[in-house]
């Protein structure tokens, strides 16, 4: 068995088969990495408790649930003082059309991903959402206009090469 620092090979195999499928069964995991279902179980549960396993999601069509446009929006803050940083970073913790933020180097301190019906529904979100939190200074946004890869699945194998 690995311990807490070191994956090996079969925890490895676990990752990425969970990554892709988290709704397996122990028994059906087992199978998959050549284990009874015990060891796999126990398996799971340590790489659930070490973290390497932070959460199961089920991931949900944007097109279906009428969120037809994606945006990436930069934004920079009027000010790089902590509270400001702090007061954007709380702020978007309770805007559910942002699904993701990241505070980022170069001409902009953050970007956001944001989903929205259509464009007058981000024009909306823009004005009345975005333009309602004060430290905003200045916003860029990016429309996709096509998905080409949308992945969730961290890349293990880097850690493989690396650490053994």
């Amino acid at each position: 068995m690995a311990n807490q620092d070191k994956l090996d090979t079969t925890d490895i195999k676990m990752l990425k088969i969970l990554q892709q499928n988290s709704r397996l069964t122990v028994k059906e995991l087992a199978a998959k990495v050549n284990l009874s279902p015990t060891p796999a179980f126990e398996r799971q549960k340590r790489l659930e408790r070490d973290g390497y396993i932070q959460r199961y999601a089920a991931i949900a069509d944007h097109h279906k649930l009428g969120n037809n446009v994606i945006v990436l929006c930069n934004i920079r803050l009027k000010q790089h003082t902590h509270d400001l940083i702090q007061q954007f970073m709380d702020a978007v913790q309770s805007i559910d059309q942002i699904t993701e933020c990241y505070n980022t180097t170069g001409d902009y301190d953050f970007l956001i991903k944001v989903y929205a019906r259509d464009m007058k529904d981000y024009q909306d979100f823009m004005l009345n959402t975005l333009g309602n939190i004060s430290c905003v200074g200045s916003l860029h946004s990016v429309i996709v206009i096509g998905e080409i890869k949308d992945s969730h699945v961290i890349p293990v194998a880097r850690y493989e090469e690396e650490n053994h």
